[in-house]
């Protein structure tokens, strides 16, 4: 597993499909960007290059493999002890469905708020068993799609 690290390949990822939805997080998907890497040359039998390295096409995700990232804005989980632990949680949770998902690019959205009123502290194993439990039903969701397609 691969994480997303730039904002362009998270905007790719976001401007992709979502794939399944639960009442606080969102999975979006996007097929891999992957440029075919050239060949290595001896300095001998290739000319040089004759565009600058900065002008070259990118690619955004360098390998074939499952590629995720995590959002969990400040307009749904105010303090950053939440934040991260919410995204602790996603890279957790992840790792045990990822056997199971196709080499693509996935960003996991937090799209609504826990309540601060249910959920007094930020840490609190009741707040971190119900993200579990979300994310669980949420990647589910998207096996299930994916076993599904044809």
């Amino acid at each position: 597993m691969q994480r997303l690290k730039t904002r362009a390949q998270f905007q790719a990822v976001l401007a992709g499909k979502t794939v399944a939805r639960t009442p606080h997080f969102a999975l979006h998907r996007a097929a891999l960007d992957v440029l075919p890497v050239p060949p290595k040359t001896t300095a001998t039998s290739a000319p040089p290059p004759t565009e600058p390295e900065s002008t070259r096409p990118q690619a955004l995700f360098g390998v074939q493999d499952v590629w995720v990232g995590a959002m969990a804005p400040k307009r749904w989980a105010k303090r950053a002890v939440t934040r991260n632990a919410i995204k602790r949680q996603i890279y957790q949770v992840v790792q045990a469905f990822e056997p199971r998902f196709p080499q693509a690019a996935h960003v996991v959205r937090l799209r609504s708020t826990f309540d601060r009123k249910v959920f007094v502290s930020a840490t609190s194993e009741p707040l971190k068993l119900a993200v579990r439990t979300e994310l669980e039903q949420l990647f589910g969701m998207a096996v299930t799609k994916v076993g599904s397609a044809p």
